[in-house]
């Protein structure tokens, strides 16, 4: 007996839970915003535990033995579940990213970077893009939603060893092409500009030799690439509202093409 319970079925509750935990815990560690070096380990892990605390409640017991090769198999395959949930999120902000990238290069600042401890050395314009977009997450309750996605999974892919669908991983892979195509269509309108300034730099260099598109061509595109960017900013919202209703639909399907 220990807390008023027999061994038998303490072990069982100790096992339900750490299943749950272990695939909470895979897609907080990285999935966006939870996934941050801000976020302390302790945290994550307290955050983690009340979450499957909470979830656990309203679950069935699978029945799987913890210390066992079928547990095993269970515990890796939370593990990928969860991994998966939180990588197909970070496409979104890996898009975003990519968008700035391209844009720092074209108006002269890829020489300005800085280290980003969750991405390494990252251009100044990706890391502003993606401090604008973490906000509007949170603005649209997007943790909220990822959290209540989690919830459903348990109910779509219950805690068995029945194996996953190999259908889902081919979909993960061909859903990663969203980082280019949506991070292009953000920066498009900016490469564009930036490219017409270019393309009118080289003929004034053609006409006038005289004058010098070196010392105007860098002030010129900086300052142009500012006031488009700031313009952008006013659309970044409406935008990646679009792309966050995208993302959660491709985490849905992804779920079901698992199951």
């Amino acid at each position: 007996m220990a807390f008023g319970l027999p061994l038998d079925q303490l072990y069982g509750l100790i096992s339900h839970y750490v299943f749950i935990l272990v695939r909470v815990g895979a897609l907080l560690h990285v999935a966006p915003i939870f996934s941050e070096k801000a976020v302390s380990k302790r945290l994550r892990a307290g955050l983690s535990l009340l979450i499957a605390i909470l979830i656990g409640g309203t679950l069935p017991d699978a029945g799987v033995g913890l210390y066992s090769w079928e547990g095993a198999w269970v515990m890796g395959k939370q593990v990928i579940i969860g991994a998966a949930m939180g990588l197909t999120l970070q496409l979104l902000f890996a898009a975003v990213r990519m968008a700035g990238e391209i844009i720092g290069m074209q108006m002269g600042l890829s020489f300005a970077t800085f280290f980003d401890p969750g991405a390494g050395n990252s251009p100044v314009i990706s890391r502003f893009l993606n401090l604008l977009v973490t906000l509007l997450f949170l603005a649209f309750n997007g943790h909220l939603w990822l959290l209540a996605l989690l919830a459903e999974t348990f109910h779509t892919l219950p805690i068995d060893a029945a194996p996953l669908h190999a259908g889902g991983f081919l979909y993960l892979v061909t859903h990663a092409g969203l980082i280019f195509s949506q991070g292009l269509m953000l920066g498009l309108p900016i490469i564009s500009l930036l490219l017409c300034i270019n393309f009118v730099l080289g003929l004034l260099n053609r006409l006038t030799p005289q004058l010098s598109v070196f010392v105007i061509g860098f002030p010129l595109t900086l300052s142009f690439g500012m006031l488009a960017l700031f313009l952008l900013a006013q659309t970044l919202a409406p935008f990646f509202e679009r792309l966050m209703a995208t993302g959660f639909d491709h985490l849905a399907q992804l779920i079901q093409a698992l199951a």
